[in-house]
């Protein structure tokens, strides 16, 4: 079993610190560390600071992963070196957009895919990495692709799609965000509702998110492609749908479970022994 970082920021965390720390934790769980960065969402725009750009991500994961190769390395002003790293532990990239998904083709060692397990969803994000991996040369097996999505595994399938609201808000902000919604792969029909959702939704999700999703009529598409949620049998039956769409992995997210702990056994005993 892994032990990740998933996933800091370059903002409120150096790159040199994050980068000297998963070193220190691939070298205590012998070689099972991985360093998962972000742009930046909630961890950034909760303290009032912008978001990393593509760029500034692209730059902050080479630097990384130079140190994690023992080798200095220098971004901006900074210059360090940790030349007792012995083993270099993967570095992911959580990409949501369609340049971040690039970025992480180009050079991660894998990426979070945050971008939805519709089957275009899928389809759409995978291309974009794995055209990215061919420009670059690399094997279209140097990357581990992750898709994400948020996970409420109940008994009470409606208790679970209550609950599950407020993520999804959380997710859409980000996810599909307030530039061009096609290109996000957004139906006409909800380009309207979801420019007004970013608009009204809070980066410290709550009851006020699920109200705000249920309200603007977009709880059906947004569980859709954000999430998995209901009973065992419907979580099942979405997580199938997901793997015939082509998800190889599932990274899921219980944060904002209705019971986080009761979601991951549930999961964990009637799911996934159905799907391997």
């Amino acid at each position: 079993m892994r032990v990740a970082v998933s996933v800091t920021n370059l903002v409120t965390r150096h790159p040199a610190v994050s980068a000297a720390a998963i070193a220190s934790i691939d070298h205590i769980c012998h070689g099972r560390g991985v360093l998962g960065i972000g742009a930046g969402h909630s961890g950034t725009r909760n303290l009032g600071l912008r978001s990393s750009t593509t760029d500034e991500l692209a730059a902050g994961l080479r630097f990384i992963k130079t140190l994690l190769r023992g080798e200095p390395a220098t971004i901006g002003a900074a210059t360090a070196h940790l030349p007792w790293v012995r083993h270099a532990p993967p570095v992911f990239l959580a990409a949501s957009h369609p340049r971040s998904l690039r970025a992480a083709g180009s050079g991660a060692d894998g990426v979070f895919i945050n971008y939805g397990l519709g089957a275009d969803n899928i389809r759409q994000s995978r291309d974009l990495v794995l055209h990215a991996l061919e420009a670059g040369g690399r094997r279209a097996d140097a990357v581990e692709l992750w898709q994400v999505a948020a996970l409420d595994c109940s008994e009470d399938g409606d208790q679970a799609r209550q609950k599950i609201g407020a993520m999804l808000a959380f997710l859409a902000g980000y996810v599909i965000g307030d530039h061009d919604l096609g290109e996000r792969g957004v139906p006409a029909r909800y380009r309207e509702q979801l420019l007004e959702l970013r608009r009204r939704y809070s980066t410290r999700p709550g009851e006020a998110d699920e109200k705000l999703v249920a309200g603007l009529g977009l709880f059906d598409y947004l569980a859709q492609r954000l999430s998995i949620c209901g009973t065992p049998a419907e979580c099942l039956a979405q997580a199938c749908a997901a793997k015939a769409a082509g998800a190889d992995r599932l990274m899921l997210t219980v944060s904002l479970a209705s019971d986080p702990v009761r979601t991951v056994e549930l999961f964990g005993e009637r799911v996934l022994p159905a799907i391997r």
